[in-house]
């Protein structure tokens, strides 16, 4: 027997079991308003709803439904009425700019775009032919109807999602995730990081970025809550731990200095940390300093699992978590070993070719680029995906050395700007930092630092190169050091090194040198 792998197994799986259930603790600050708590049976019933009312706007199977929002329950109930009742979901980052919105509504072709009221005047004039602002004021003709959804999946190769890529260095593709895709990625995510119908789990990742990480589809199969927090603060964050019985987050390295700043603050104040021993973080988005692991264990407490995968691997292609035979080591032996970007999950495969490129093959893989077979052809070649990012394998375990584009090449000798990130980060005055190539004429390129310094911190461009040449081979050292208040960043927390390096590479034909 082969019955097709569908989104809507998660969540009638949920309704089943857990109908009487909290599945919901929605932001208590939404702008339309919040919906509070939402038990599974209600959640089911909302997504149900939202089909019904897609069937009444005469829109069929694999018709692109478009949402524009920060995180909110009305977003994961979209989830799961579009793409649970054979339609196509398309979350869109909700910091990109009207035009940038507007080029994904009409590349994926949406027929619907759904708007949380705090963009609804700026993306007032996008060319679509349905626009519903969320909130109470649509709850009734979206959330609150009766009926039975025309639509079900019969195909499991049916695309479920199209996340577009952040476009950092060119338009934005769209990646199609099939519900096989999907289903898979939920399902060996959740083994892997333990979910239970015991976690509670809190939305401090962006649920536009690639679903999530799927990871509201491993929660809701499972029965566990989800707390919806709609903006990233430190303090709030720390606060709803505490308040809502908190043991499961993921985030970008970002997200995690947010908190540990925090963690700072409230020990200052002879304040306890919430959480110790109960929560655990599942970081991805770039590799964290081994330094800021070491951190998340001794000053918070919390378990640390770093993953890497991108959008297009749906995300899930290593886990690194705390193993057995690490139990005796120290804390900064460990962290070096959680530094890594992890050992292949479950059905995954991963190789470094000779170019030093990470190449993988899953089923996580995604479909293919939206309306685009010929970058889909340049991404998957003999059956590998080609990441774009620069690693080595230790054993089972990758590392990532860093994207393909951003490795310096300094007098012949590559250098990883994340190597040298790393070593920056051990350094106390060091809140942030950006490593990227710059011309010299000697050396064809050289390294340069970009810091944002702590709060207080007095520290100069020479105390920073000194300690990194105690650490480091000389020519992976910085050999310039720039002080600036912050640094760019993506919607998911990376570093927008194409921006950092644009002011030195201005006027050049090549960005290498």
């Amino acid at each position: 027997m082969k019955v097709a792998l569908s989104a809507i197994d998660f969540l009638d799986r949920a309704e089943l079991v857990y109908g009487e259930r909290v599945a919901v603790v929605d932001e208590p600050d939404q702008p339309g308003g919040s919906l509070g708590q939402l038990t599974y049976a209600q959640f089911a019933s909302m997504a149900r709803s939202l089909a019904v009312s897609l069937d009444d706007l005469s829109l069929g199977p694999g018709e692109r439904i478009a949402i524009v929002s920060p995180n909110a329950a009305r977003f994961l109930v979209t989830l799961f009425g579009v793409s649970a009742y054979g339609r196509v979901v398309v979350p869109v980052n909700f910091r990109l700019n009207t035009e940038e919105v507007r080029y994904i509504v009409g590349h994926s072709g949406a027929a619907v775009l759904l708007v949380d009221p705090e963009y609804a005047d700026a993306l007032a004039d996008i060319d679509v032919k349905h626009r519903i602002v969320l909130g109470e004021a649509t709850d009734g003709e979206l959330f609150r109807r009766s009926g039975t959804p025309a639509l079900r999946v019969d195909d499991e190769d049916s695309t479920a999602s199209i996340n577009y890529t952040s476009g950092t260095t060119a338009r934005p593709k769209g990646v199609q995730i099939t519900h096989r895709t999907l289903w898979l990625n939920a399902a060996t995510f959740g083994w892997h990081a333990g979910v239970s119908d015991r976690d509670v789990y809190l939305h401090t990742l962006p649920m536009f970025h690639c679903n999530g990480w799927g990871l509201p589809y491993s929660l809701t199969g499972m029965g566990a809550r989800h707390v919806v927090i709609r903006k990233i603060d430190g303090e709030e964050i720390l606060r709803r731990v505490d308040r809502e019985g908190v043991t499961f987050l993921a985030g970008a390295p970002a997200v995690v200095a947010a908190i540990l700043d925090t963690g700072v603050a409230r020990r200052e104040r002879g304040e306890e940390i919430p959480g110790r021993e109960r929560v655990r973080m599942v970081v991805a988005g770039a590799p964290p300093p081994s330094k800021v692991i070491e951190r998340v264990e001794t000053e918070l407490g919390w378990e640390f699992l770093q993953i890497y995968g991108l959008t297009e691997t749906a995300p899930l292609l290593t886990i690194n978590r705390h193993r057995a035979e690490w139990d005796a080591l120290d804390a900064a032996e460990r962290a070096r070993l959680l530094s890594r970007a992890g050992a292949p999950a479950v059905g995954v495969r991963i190789d470094v070719d000779q170019q030093g490129e990470v190449l993988a093959r899953s089923n996580h893989v995604f479909e293919g680029y939206w309306d685009q077979p010929e970058e889909t052809n340049k991404a998957i070649v003999d059956g590998w995906f080609h990441t774009g990012d620069g690693g080595e394998l230790d054993g089972a375990y990758l590392a990532i050395s860093d994207r393909k584009k951003d490795v310096i090449i300094s007098g012949g000798e590559n250098v990883s700007s994340i190597e040298v990130e790393d070593c920056l980060y051990q350094h106390p005055s060091v809140a942030e930092c950006g490593v990227i190539g710059v011309p010299d004429d000697k050396w064809g390129e050289t390294v340069k630092a970009l810091v944002v310094l702590r709060e207080g911190a007095d520290v100069t461009e020479a105390d920073l190169i000194e300690h990194c040449r105690g650490r480091l081979a000389h020519f992976k050292c910085p050999t310039s050091v720039e002080f600036r208040t912050e640094l760019p960043r993506t919607a998911t927390g990376k570093l927008q090194k194409f921006r950092l390096r644009s002011d030195y590479w201005a006027g050049r034909e090549r960005q290498v040198n």
